[in-house]
């Protein structure tokens, strides 16, 4: 697990970035007529693209999934980034999840 949480944090500190940038930009867009929530999500959505493709971070790979390719792997990463800390947290508690059950179903055996 402690190897998931390295593997995973540079994808962390990128989605707090993220997340950072779109409260910064949230006065500026608010000013501009249209969606907000569609505008910021672009952004954001970018920018998580730029990082995953551009930086090379990925975090099907370190979740254990062997045979997702580049581009699948980028555009999923992409789509958790931009999610802001909450895409990593959410990973973060289902794998804790998964281990609370796994340890549920050893102790039961």
């Amino acid at each position: 697990m402690d190897k998931l949480v390295v593997a995973l944090g540079p994808a962390f500190a990128a989605g707090f970035a993220v997340q950072q940038l779109l409260e910064l930009l949230d006065p500026i867009v608010s000013k501009i007529k249209g969606d907000k929530k569609m505008v910021l999500g672009i952004v954001s959505l970018v920018i998580g693209l730029a990082l995953a493709f551009g930086a090379g971070l990925r975090v099907l790979q370190p979740l254990g999934v062997a045979n997702a390719n580049f581009v699948l792997d980028a555009i999923v990463t992409a789509l958790v980034v931009s999610a802001g800390t909450e895409g990593v947290n959410s990973i973060m508690k289902f794998l804790g999840y998964t281990k609370d059950k796994r340890g549920q179903d050893v102790r039961a055996k």
